[in-house]
């Protein structure tokens, strides 16, 4: 008999937990942790981590200690935790609000009803998808599968010493990340270098980041979307930036004649346009490519629900929430989402086009929603949730929400296009909910389907995880807010967040509604991006039989394009690191147990640095100075680079010489 066989035999023989109150609440504390690391992380670098793998690592570890715990308990567990890596992401969003100057604070109940209803969205969207994406799909669900095959070793009865190990390694890698930072706040170590140098007659830069969390972020993308990224680098500083600041038109003479000024203004200004315009390609060819399977998939859906309705038996491992449910779920979801909108709009310049502009939002969040949470789906399960360039469907969903938003307003899109812009946004952020919840939730229901757990119970699930993750982001974007502030945001300061898909994204939906979006320099990406996809399709055609298999992501080399170089470099070089290491574990037996230690490290690196830049930014809330824990004077400024540079090394030489030997001790028979 299979496992899957067995599993389901015994679940009719006897109840078994899965969807328990410890295992809501173990999960809850979870996703209020990792959600508030994700939030500072994405304001940081614009990126987010899954934390289905971490959270399923914790879960047994704790869980172990009763005696009837089960395996598809954790999996419930992570599935709720694994909310944190993904609703956050509607950072990506809103903060632009904050940019335009539209929003001074984060409403709490505002916020979080916009997280949790296009959340819930997210999840209903992807019910009708499991068919046609999961069980019906060749896909791969790296990520998924990664976090199936952690599941079933926690369960097994020799596990426990493995567990141990890997939430040790969470703990230390976290400690690392946390304690470099601490240096930075210190003042002992820089945060990052940067050098500006003449191309000709233009200029370009060289930066990187000292944030072990990139390191992280890169271990866990892998090789092939850090080569993507450092081809997009290539492209934006290697041969857009110096060619387009020799053309100073339009421009200042003080930020002509400073060469960082200059190259910063004409990198935020022209070269992330490019990038919007690539990514934008590579978002609608994937659409093009998993547009029938979808088709087909929901139309499966809707006869297992009608089976099921006529009392034919289903078996229990493909019970999702029933169709009509989800339809009625989805529908009444339309009227919290419609008065969120009016209350946005009803005291505003553009008030008059309350009607139109609600029964728009309404109709575009319940068609794009759909679009965008097939693509999502597709792109998890082809590359994971981690690697899944949401953003990149984000600068789809804002760019569509603008144009139909200006031609419902005409030409007062000129004269009240600030409210424009923010209604966009606004509009934008609950289908971006969709996007995140979407791309996630099918990762985890072939988490589900490979260790035997009820669809239904996941579903609910995840819909708490939606509700748990709401609750905890709004007072954290409000905290980063307060003691940073967002780049480009009246009055912002030095150190404020960077933010970057909340600047992309506000960046164009004030482009097109001011009527000056530069649409040939989108044009310019829009052909970079047709070429990209043609060489990633070659490469996988010339590929597909070969035991190596080449690709070049097009959203990843878009990333690459308009993310700022001291974010992105890093990444590729954790990507190379993390490659390392995996070859180093396949040497050695037992493999997958050692590579899953280094994916844990990687976790805890960037959990530590994340949850230290919440304490951080606390410290700094409450103290009012931007730098309250420095202790080195203005003078060693300079020398901090060189120490940093020294010190970082070091820690990410040391942290996985730390995890090697620990890996070397598990067990060669280990299952």
């Amino acid at each position: 008999m299979s496992s899957h066989a067995s599993m389901q035999a015994s679940k009719e023989k006897s109840p078994i937990k899965e969807l328990t109150i410890r295992g809501v609440i173990l999960g809850g504390l979870i996703t209020l942790v990792f959600t508030a690391a994700n939030v500072y992380l994405g304001l940081k670098v614009g990126l987010t981590f899954a934390t289905s793998i971490p959270a399923a690592v914790i879960s047994m570890a704790i869980l172990r200690k009763f005696a009837d715990h089960t395996v598809i308990e954790n999996n419930i567990v992570q599935t709720i935790a694994s909310a944190a890596g993904t609703l956050s992401a509607i950072i990506f969003v809103l903060p632009g609000l904050i940019m335009i100057g539209y929003w001074t604070g984060f409403n709490y109940w505002e916020t979080a009803l916009v997280c949790a209803i296009g959340g819930i969205l997210g999840v209903t969207y992807s019910i009708p998808l499991r068919r046609a994406l999961v069980t019906g799909s060749d896909l791969p669900y790296p990520e998924g599968v990664a976090a199936a095959e952690v599941l079933k070793v926690g369960d097994t009865h020799g596990s426990a010493e493995e567990n141990k190990r890997g939430l040790k390694v969470i703990i230390g890698g976290s400690l690392v990340s946390a304690g470099y930072q601490l240096l930075v706040s210190l003042k002992v170590a820089a945060g990052s270098i940067a050098k500006y140098f003449h191309v000709g007659a233009g200029g370009t830069m060289v930066a990187s980041s000292l944030s072990l969390a990139l390191i992280g972020v890169g271990h866990l993308v892998g090789v092939a979307v850090g080569i993507a990224m450092i081809v997009g680098v290539l492209i934006s500083f290697g041969v857009l930036l110096p060619v387009f600041t020799q053309n100073v038109a339009g421009l200042s003479a003080d930020v002509v004649a400073d060469l960082p000024s200059l190259v910063d203004t004409v990198f935020a200004n022209n070269v992330r346009f490019v990038g919007a315009g690539a990514m934008a390609v590579a978002a609608v060819w994937t659409l093009l490519k998993i547009i029938l399977p979808i088709i087909k998939g929901i139309k499966e859906s809707i006869a297992s629900s009608q089976k099921r309705n006529a009392g034919e038996e289903v078996d229990l491992t493909e019970r999702d929430i029933p169709f009509s449910v989800v339809a009625g779920v989805t529908l009444a979801s339309m009227i919290p989402v419609g008065i969120l909108l009016w209350l946005f709009v009803k005291d505003t310049p553009i008030s008059h086009h309350t009607g139109a502009l609600i029964a728009l939002s309404i109709i575009f969040v319940l068609l794009i929603g759909l679009i965008v949470a097939s693509i999502c789906g597709y792109m998890a399960g082809l590359i994971g949730a981690s690697n899944s360039p949401i953003s990149g469907v984000g600068v789809i969903v804002v760019l569509a929400a603008a144009l139909l938003i200006k031609v419902v307003t005409g030409s007062e899109a000129d004269s009240n296009a600030d409210a424009l812009i923010a209604y966009t946004l606004f509009t934008a952020s609950v289908v971006f909910g969709i996007a995140t919840i979407s791309n996630d939730n099918l990762q985890d229901l072939k988490t589900g389907q490979l260790v035997g757990a009820t669809p239904w119970k996941q579903q609910v699930a995840l819909i708490i995880g939606v509700v748990f993750g709401s609750l905890i982001i709004p007072p954290v974007l409000q905290l980063m807010h307060a003691a940073f502030g967002f780049a480009g945001a009246p009055g912002a300061g030095e150190n404020a967040l960077a933010a970057p898909q909340a600047q992309l994204l506000s960046s164009i939906a004030k482009g097109v509604l001011s009527g000056d979006l530069r649409w040939d320099l989108v044009g310019i990406g829009a052909i970079i991006g047709i070429v990209i996809c043609v060489v990633n399709e070659v490469l996988i055609m010339n590929t597909r039989n070969s035991a190596r298999k080449l690709s070049l992501p097009p959203l990843a080399v878009g990333m690459g394009m308009y993310l700022p170089m001291s974010l992105t470099v890093l990444i590729s070089v954790g990507a190379f690191i993390g490659l390392a290491y995996d070859k180093w574990a396949a040497r050695k037996r037992n493999a997958e147990a050692k590579k899953r230690l280094g994916v844990l490290l990687a976790t805890g690196l960037i959990v530590g640095e994340s949850l230290y830049g919440v304490l951080n930014a606390g410290i700094i809330a409450g103290s009012g100075s931007e730098s309250p824990l420095a202790i080195m004077p203005d003078g060693f400024a300079g020398w901090d680079q060189l120490t940093g540079v020294v010190v970082f090394i070091a820690m990410i030489v040391l942290s996985y010489k730390w995890v090697q030997h620990l890996a070397q001790g598990i067990k060669a028979d280990a299952k």
